[in-house]
């Protein structure tokens, strides 16, 4: 049962950049989907991005699509989120989660969640 600590939240202004990281306390397994969500003030949590422990295999949401990249570095058991050209939109609290899923993007679906890294993008 992985632990998941995010990192690298902050104020940004608008198109500028931050890159998020969430570190797991073990290794995950290659049947892993690691993925970000992200959670504004009144609003339901929603799938930002994706990435597949086995491959690397990745996927996005069509808001982040061409500025947001997720990527993995197996010896660190880490995940990162490069956040580009943000938004004011782009404001949320961002999370970590993982599960034994393939590419899905259902809150729901994903068990281990970590406590969330803040994120704001000022005008």
């Amino acid at each position: 049962q992985p632990q998941l600590v995010e990192s690298g939240g902050g104020l940004v202004q608008a198109g500028g950049s931050l890159r998020l990281s969430c570190a797991a306390s073990v290794r995950p397994s290659r049947t892993y989907t690691m993925a970000w969500f992200r959670q504004a003030p009144e609003k339901e949590r929603e799938f930002v991005a994706a990435i597949l422990w086995n491959d690397g295999s990745t996927y996005y949401a069509d808001s982040v699509k061409g500025r947001f990249t997720i990527s993995r570095d197996n010896a660190k058991n880490t995940v990162y989120l490069q956040m580009n050209s943000l938004k004011p939109e782009d404001t949320a609290a961002y999370y970590c989660a993982a599960d034994r899923v393939r590419m899905v993007t259902e809150v729901s679906a994903y068990t281990y969640w970590g406590q969330g890294t803040q994120v704001t993008v000022s005008s």
